[in-house]
Parts: structure tokens; C-alpha cells; sequence
């Protein structure tokens, strides 16, 4: 949107792409101009950047200083609009007379956390006597300076207003296999050292932590994942393996400074909130159905932290599928079987274990019955995450071992792919039987806002821009839901995004990213930070991502956005 914003505002301004700009002012006849800091068209939108103490306005041709007195005016922007001029002195550089260069008059940085609005007039002259065509007003935002540091961020006068958002963290009963701190070498030690800093920051009000933090998924096949006990006592075996990490958070909760609330993930949705509670006691939990849950703020309304597997036919809770197998109310979703081969095929490949690519056998489609239809879609589906994990067992192995929200049995491959018992024949499944003609009914239990095809739920299901674009169709273009920045997981791809609401406001969707030892082709340790406006006559609140590094380096990641109360 903002590359958008920016070419926009550059023909606007009289600036042609692939052309100089005397050539454009030329053919014209005005000048152009455009500030060193990046800038909106709309006050609702505001363009971030970092404070600075001077801002550069370049024009396309030398300027007449005697025509730039009292041409060149900065506001900063209060509540409900009105504006507040920002004394300034404005001078021309002899060795640069293109360039317009502002500074406060006290010489002072812009306020961090405060939307800005400059204004350069027509009226400013070249030295041939040219002028633009009309006024520039161009919207900004200053960025606030981020630390952990027990001092604080000085330009929040000591409120305690930001809520941290992580996700993903994964941590495993086990250290031989876990994806977090494997064999008590990876980010453990970083993930404790960032919680000890959040916990001692004066102006972190809240911690969120958005699904995913405990594993009963990333388990290899062959591993009983209770051993024959209580989930209670796996989630005890979690806690005793991350001391560290389950130590900091207790700490953060016990103090009482910064309110601490837990969201399920798919990889602990069945994961109840008693055994939550017993490791991490006082912790706050957002639930709505089992193994679901969506966190907004008691006065932040407009924010929504969810981890985003309820819209994944793979992930997301069914209620209804195994009621027959389990005989309990079992909602594990058809992503944990083949979360545990995965998890096989990662250790067996770490061991240096002769493994193999599985082919399940081909199924041809000689049905045009949907039901047939989606059935084949969930094998293509299943046939390609298959090919990327390769494992020693086979196809028919009773590999998987269970015990797990009521299955008892071990399953090979063969019970999750849909198969034909004769070429051309009909496609059947024996575990999630009837899946894709129940999907439907499942949203409903559910709660998924706005309903999603049953062919798009399966065929989009492994990508991670499926998940931000939910952000859009459950929340932004949905006329029932009043959110305006919305967090998730789940996908482990960090990033922030602006866009717009089917009221015409600025949006911000983000997504927390990981704190996995190792995340293939992207970084990790990542956390969101939401900063509201000041308690003081301020207008913004901002969205910003950023990564933690084991040394404690905090680096901040592309996109930070800013929103206003002025759409």
C-alpha cells in the first residue's frame, strides 16, 4: 500500500517515473518536491519513520531562499484532529540549493510516538521564478526508539501501555526432539534472558502469548507421548525440561506488573487449561471452544490475538470425524498424524537413517460427486507435504503410536490416505471419514465467522499467505467485527501488513512468527509489540516487529505501521 501511497503522491507532485526532474518541471512549467521522510496523503494512514532533528524537502529546481520565510509549516497532530504548529527555523544549503532543510528551533528531535503533519506552501519560488502547483501536505508518524532496558522508552513517560506479543514457541517434553532448545543448545537460554528484560521493562503492560507454546504434536512416531501416563504428567515433563523458560514466565505472572494470557495452538489444543495451569499458575486463558481461543484486551477492543488454526482444515479442531474410533469427545485434527511422521523424518534424517520417499499408492477420480471430489483434493494435499518426509518405515507400518485424546490404536500412513480398493473405483478414508462433507458443521462448532469453501480450506491450507489472508475475511472485510489490528501464528512467518476495512480505515494485520531453534529459510526469536497512544493529547498507536538474538541484539523487522483515530 505504501509503494502505492508513495507513486501517488510523486505524480501529484509533478514527478514523471523515468524522467529528470528538470525535465519534468520543464515540461510542467512548476516545480516538484518531496521530504526526506517517507509521508501520507491521508491523516488516517500516516507514513512511520524514526525521529529526527531535521527533515530535507528536495525540489526540482534551486530555490529562492528569499521566497521560503514562513513557507514551510510542521504540526504535530492532537486528539480529534486539531493541530499544534512545531516552531521551527527553515534554511536553504548554499552547497545544496535544491534542498529545503527544517529543524525545530530548539534543535530537538521530533517527539517519538507523535503523528506530524508538514505543509510546504506554492508559494516558494526557484530562482527562475517557478512554483509548484499547489501545496504539499504530506502525514507522518515518529517511530518510538524500542529497548528493554529497565530505564524504559523515555518518550512514554513511564505508562505502562505496550503489549508483547510471541508465539510458536514449542516447547517440547523431550530436549532429544524438541523444536525448541534441542539438546539444551538452542534458543532456551535466549527466550529466558528475553522474558528476565520483559519483566523488568517499566512500560510492558501485557504478554501474549498466541498458541503454540506447549508441543504434544512434534513427537516422533514410535513415542508414546504420555508414556503410559496422564497428560498432567507430560506437561510436568514440559516444565521440567524448560525450567528456564517456564521459570521466567512464573516470574513475570507473580509479580502482577504485566498481565500474562495464553492462547491454544493446534499443537496444543487439546492440551487442557487445568494442566496450563499447572505449570504456570495465576497465567490468564483465552478459550472460547476446545482447543480455540481469541484474546482482545478488556479496553482494547479494536486488537484480536488469535493463533490462527481455526481456519485450517488441517489444524483446526474436529469435533466430529473419530467420534466413532475414540468414544470420547476427541478434537484432534488431521495435521498431528502427519505432524509425527514429519517429526520422524526429521530425527531419522538427523541420525544419518537410511530413509526413503514415500509413495502412497495413486488414486485416479472417476467421480464428479463433491464429496468424491474434496476427497481426492485431501490426498493430492496430504500425497504432496508427504513427498518433503522421507522416513525408513512404510506406507503400511503401524508406526503412529497414539494414546492421545482418546485414540488407543497405532496407525500407519496407509489409515490417514484416502485409497480406492479398485482402479477407478470409490475414494475411502478410515481415519477422518466424511471430513470433507462435515466441514461445514465443523466452522460452525467452530465459530468461524465467515464461512470458507470446503476446496479452499483444503487446497490452500499449506500456505502461509492463506493465514494472512484470513486476517481480511474473518476480521477486516467482515461487517460484523469491529477489529482493527489482528495478530496470529501459527505460520511461523513473520510479518506486517497494512490494508484496508470495508469502512475505508487503516487495518494492520501481523503475525508473531517463531522462537524455534530453526526456522527453514527465515530468522527467528520473534516477537510483536502494539505501543496505544499516549495517555497525553496523541493521535497513534503503533505496530512493530522485531527479532531477538541470543546475545540479546533486539533488531527491528520491515513495515512497522501506525494507526489513528482520525479515519
Amino acid at each position: 500500500m505504501k509503494k502505492i501511497i508513495c507513486l501517488f503522491l510523486l505524480t501529484w507532485l509533478g514527478i514523471s517515473l523515468g524522467c529528470s526532474s528538470s525535465s519534468t518541471s520543464a515540461s510542467m512549467n512548476s516545480m516538484s518536491a518531496y521530504p526526506s521522510v517517507s509521508v501520507s496523503m491521508k491523516a488516517g494512514d500516516p507514513s512511520v519513520n524514526d525521529s529526527t532533528d531535521k527533515i530535507t524537502v528536495n525540489f526540482s529546481e534551486q530555490i529562492d531562499p528569499a521566497s521560503v520565510s514562513g513557507e514551510v509549516k510542521l504540526y504535530r497532530i492532537k486528539t480529534g484532529g486539531a493541530t499544534e504548529e512545531v516552531l521551527c527555523t527553515t534554511s536553504v544549503d548554499n552547497n545544496a540549493p535544491m534542498q529545503l532543510v527544517i529543524s525545530r528551533q530548539d534543535g530537538a528531535k521530533l517527539v517519538e510516538g507523535e503523528q506530524y503533519k508538514i505543509v510546504v506552501s506554492g508559494r516558494i519560488k526557484s530562482r527562475t521564478g517557478i512554483s509548484m502547483a499547489s501545496d504539499f501536505t504530506g502525514y507522518f508518524a515518529t517511530n518510538y526508539s524500542f529497548n528493554l532496558g529497565s530505564e524504559g522508552i523515555a518518550a512514554l513517560n513511564g505508562e505502562r501501555s505496550q503489549i508483547i506479543c510471541i508465539s510458536d514457541i514449542h516447547l517440547g517434553a523431550d530436549l532429544a526432539y524438541s523444536e525448541f532448545d534441542r539438546n539444551g543448545t538452542g534458543n532456551g537460554a535466549a527466550l529466558a534472558d528475553f522474558l528476565n528484560k520483559v519483566r523488568q521493562s517499566p512500560n510492558v503492560k501485557e504478554l501474549v502469548i498466541a498458541g503454540d507454546l506447549l508441543d504434544e504434536w512434534f513427537v516422533p512416531s514410535d513415542v508414546d507421548t504420555y508414556q503410559g501416563k496422564t497428560q498432567a504428567d507430560f506437561v510436568a515433563r514440559i516444565a521440567a525440561a524448560h525450567k528456564n523458560v517456564i521459570d521466567a514466565f512464573k516470574n513475570i505472572i507473580n509479580e502482577k506488573k504485566i498481565k500474562v494470557t495464553y492462547v491454544p495452538g493446534n499443537h496444543d489444543l487439546t492440551i487442557t487449561s487445568q494442566a496450563v495451569e499447572s505449570i504456570l499458575p495465576g497465567i490468564s486463558q483465552a478459550r472460547d471452544v476446545k482447543g480455540l481461543g481469541t484474546y482482545s484486551p478488556a479496553d482494547r477492543q479494536e486488537l484480536a490475538f488469535e493463533h490462527g488454526h481455526r481456519y485450517n482444515y488441517f489444524c483446526a479442531p474436529d469435533p466430529i470425524s473419530n467420534r466413532s474410533i475414540t468414544n470420547t469427545d476427541s478434537i484432534m485434527p488431521p495435521g498431528y498424524f502427519f505432524t509425527r511422521v514429519a517429526t520422524t523424518s526429521v530425527v531419522e534424517r538427523i541420525k544419518g537413517e537410511a530413509v526413503t520417499k514415500i509413495n502412497p499408492p495413486d488414486i485416479k477420480l472417476s467421480s464428479t460427486d463433491a464429496s468424491q471430489v474434496m476427497l481426492y483434493y485431501y490426498y493430492l494435499s496430504f500425497k504432496g507435504i508427504l513427498a518433503g518426509l522421507p522416513i525408513k518405515e512404510g506406507f503400511n507400518d503401524k508406526i503412529i503410536k497414539t494414546n492421545i485424546d482418546g485414540f488407543t490404536a497405532n496407525y500407519a500412513l496407509s489409515d490417514i490416505f484416502p485409497y480406492q480398493t479398485q482402479a477407478g473405483g470409490p475414494i475411502d478414508v478410515n481415519l477422518y471419514k466424511g471430513a470433507q462433507d462435515n466441514w461445514d458443521r465443523r466452522q460452525e462448532m467452530n465459530l468461524v465467522p465467515v464461512k470458507i469453501p470446503v476446496k479452499d480450506a483444503i487446497t490452500q491450507a499449506a500456505y502461509s499467505t492463506d493465514l494472512d489472508d484470513k486476517s481480511e475475511t474473518q476480521y477486516f472485510k467482515n461487517p460484523a467485527s469491529t477489529k482493527r489490528i489482528v495478530v496470529f501464528g501459527h505460520s511461523h512467518v513473520p510479518l506486517i501488513k497494512a490494508s484496508v476495512n470495508n469502512k475505508s480505515q487503516k487495518t494492520i494485520y501481523a503475525n508473531s512468527g517463531t522462537w524455534i531453534d530453526h526456522n527453514p529459510g527465515l530468522s527467528t526469536m520473534h516477537f510483536v509489540v502494539i505501543t496505544p497512544k499516549k495517555s497525553t493529547d496523541s493521535t497513534v498507536q503503533f505496530v512493530n516487529l522485531y527479532s531477538y538474538s541470543k546475545n540479546g541484539t533486539i533488531t527491528q523487522l520491515p513495515n512497522p505501521q501506525a494507526i489513528t483515530d482520525l479515519d
